[in-house]
């Protein structure tokens, strides 16, 4: 005997309340195994698949590609019953297209899963240059592949506009800074902060051997910044605030078409060279399309880097329902009085924007002059690295 099972969409996360569809991994009609993906959808924060909670076979599915869904929507329904026989293309979730000459059948599934991994759709495979024997896609073939899901769609376009439609990672980035804008009164704080010394620091951990950048020994100031300062680790929850004890420091990382934010978790935790390495790893992961739900979630600050784009500073929105965010600007050089004397400085300005509920300026100001006393000591930070 066989049963309807309906499929909905998951809780993804705190904060998370709808995703767009990104691609169906199958077609109805088609079986289905225990846990095998059913689809992908996207989020401001990151891509994931929907895996299938029973085995059976695809009846109906209800939500179409680029569709924006809330929580709880029903996706699709699957007729479960006596476990069907899956052939190895089905236990890889890849929908087939079986016409003639078409680029799937002459894929390995290497390649097939890779294409997954990096969430570019099947229908790429006619867009990929196949290098391989015979005009065959392989593995380097996709890794160059540069395209992405969430390209604008172009409604209609003449010689004076044209009408794009927000959707995908970009409405999902939209629609969350409204939010936050709406429902958070901001307040920012601006401060100069010297890091002459700190550059020569990292210029000695790297003739070390030690791969490390600036944006790790902000991560490590506003961790231990946030010890004498726990409210800047906070949120607003109806009349209540809740104090993280955790400090997860979010790092927004540029990738087309918008920014997603990895999160290095219980920051206070760690020493500076665990910090350094997983920025490094999440970065790339960033970038690489493959980072998980687990590297975006739970975040509880954020940390921008606009200055690697050469901007000196910048008033960010803070991150719903964080409190708190801080920007980087790029370094310049500046004349400096020191014990009467004019000397040149390497100087980086840091803006603090802050939930205005929650604390006061006065209470910012201590925390932002903290960050910039560890950054001006960076002996302060860089425990366990030897650095001369």
């Amino acid at each position: 005997m066989s049963n309807l099972f309906i499929i909905q969409l998951p809780k993804l996360g705190e904060s998370i309340h709808s995703a767009v569809v990104v691609q169906w991994m199958k077609k109805a009609g088609d079986a289905v195994a225990l846990d095998e993906a059913l689809l992908e959808v996207s989020t401001d924060k990151v891509n994931s698949e929907i895996p299938s909670p029973v085995a059976g076979v695809l009846e109906e599915i209800f939500a179409e590609v680029n569709q924006e869904v809330e929580v709880g929507y029903a996706l699709a329904t699957i007729r479960t019953g006596p476990a069907p026989i899956l052939t190895d293309e089905a236990n890889l979730g890849i929908e087939r297209d079986h016409n003639e000459g078409s680029s799937s059948d002459q894929t390995s599934p290497a390649v097939l899963n890779l294409l997954r991994q990096r969430n570019i759709p099947l229908t790429a495979l006619d867009k990929i240059k196949g290098t391989g024997g015979g005009g065959r896609i392989t593995k380097k073939d996709v890794e160059g592949y540069k395209e992405t899901l969430q390209e604008p769609l172009i409604l209609s376009s003449d010689s004076t506009v044209s009408r794009i439609k927000i959707m995908g990672l970009r409405k999902q980035i939209a629609d969350n800074m409204i939010r936050a804008y709406r429902e958070i009164p901001h307040a920012a704080l601006i401060t100069d902060i010297d890091v002459t010394d700190l550059l020569e620091e990292i210029s000695q951990l790297k003739k070390q051997g030690t791969k490390i950048t600036i944006t790790s020994f902000v991560v490590k100031a506003m961790a231990k910044a946030i010890v004498d300062y726990p409210l800047l680790n906070a949120s607003v929850e109806d009349e209540y605030m809740i104090i993280k004890h955790a400090v997860n420091i979010g790092i927004a990382v540029g990738i087309e078409h918008g920014v997603i934010v990895p999160v290095v978790r219980h920051a206070e935790r760690k020493t500076l060279k665990q910090i350094a390495e997983e920025v490094v790893l999440l970065s790339a992961k960033a970038r690489n399309g493959e980072l998980h739900n687990e590297d975006v979630k739970e975040g509880t600050i954020t940390l921008t880097n606009f200055g690697m784009t050469g901007i000196r500073s910048g008033l960010p929105i803070i991150r719903y329902p964080e409190c708190a965010i801080l920007g980087m600007g790029a370094i310049i050089k500046k004349p400096v009085v020191i014990e009467g004397k004019i000397v040149i400085r390497s100087i980086i300005e840091i803006t603090v924007s802050f939930d205005h509920r929650l604390l006061d300026g006065i209470y910012g100001c201590g925390f932002i002059s903290k960050i910039k006393e560890l950054l001006e000591s960076p002996s302060l930070l860089s425990e366990g690295l030897n650095a001369k």
